[in-house]
């Protein structure tokens, strides 16, 4: 259980991760991924989480610059997105972060989503660039069990992260237990379900007990399932109190009542769909 948010937690492939990370999906202005870095690397984020999909990775490796922080103090993950899988594609894709990103190496590369036709080239292509040098760990997002068994018979090296939808009103308690037998991270995407589960009186009422606010407990409640979170906000003081979770515990009663919330109600695509349509379909 991480303690502060300058924790880590051993990967399957003995690199090390922040448990809690800061996600950067649509900060697009300069001036705004400045400040937003600023404040999350003054408050102890050292995970920063972008994707070529977001379009927004040379304004985060700008940021990085213009604050002056060293690289070595800190893990950026980026994703393949699904045009640009497939073997050589890809194996370009990596190059084209590490430029935008204004970096030799990059700490963890995901395929964004699986699409049925390139779905070994893709991860073959990640294993490739892995020996080579550029990226420290390889994992994917958006994978159902099935998915994970399907890539074992061909792969390599499994994926040491699986970055999902994960919040209370869709826990997947069944694919978090799965990637922790399989050696595989959860990282949950969407950790406060976009702002669906913020109103939800039984979390206000836990909050209230510990003097914390809703997304606070949600955070926490992440946390003590093992869990690995990216939380995204462009808002210095939502930054702030995002970070601000390790000063109390939930009681097995309260990690169970918010468990009961779960609805199986996704924001997000069905990552089955995205593998049979080959793209993102919201």
């Amino acid at each position: 259980m991480p303690n502060s948010i300058m924790d880590t937690f051993k990967l399957s492939d003995g690199n090390e991760i922040p448990m809690e990370g800061f996600g950067t999906y649509k900060i697009n202005e300069q001036s705004e991924m400045d400040a937003a870095i600023k404040m999350a690397y003054e408050v102890g984020y050292r995970l920063f989480d972008t994707a070529q999909f977001y379009g927004n990775e040379a304004v985060l490796g700008q940021a990085i610059k213009n604050n002056g922080i060293a690289r070595g103090d800190i893990f950026i993950t980026t994703k393949i997105p699904e045009p640009k899988q497939g073997y050589d594609s890809t194996l370009k894709a990596v190059d084209e972060s590490l430029q935008r990103l204004q970096t030799d190496y990059l700490d963890l590369v995901l395929v964004h989503w699986p699409i049925h036709s390139e779905f070994f080239n893709t991860w073959r292509a990640l294993e490739d660039a892995k020996a080579a040098g550029k990226i420290k760990s390889i994992g994917v997002s958006n994978y159902h069990r099935t998915h994970l068994e399907f890539l074992k018979t061909q792969a390599r090296e499994m994926p040491v992260v699986n970055q999902i939808e994960d919040h209370p009103y869709l826990s997947q308690p069944t694919m978090v237990d799965f990637n922790k037998q399989a050696g595989i991270l959860t990282q949950a995407w969407s950790p406060l379900g976009r702002g669906a589960v913020l109103k939800d009186p039984v979390i206000a009422k836990i909050g209230a007990a510990h003097n914390k606010s809703v997304a606070q407990v949600i955070l926490r409640w992440h946390l003590q399932r093992g869990v690995s979170i990216i939380p995204k906000s462009g808002k210095p003081e939502r930054v702030k109190q995002n970070a601000d979770i390790y000063d109390f515990t939930l009681s097995d009663e309260e990690m169970n009542m918010i468990n009961d919330l779960n609805k199986n109600q996704r924001t997000g695509d069905d990552p089955e769909l995205v593998y049979e349509l080959e793209h993102q379909y919201h």
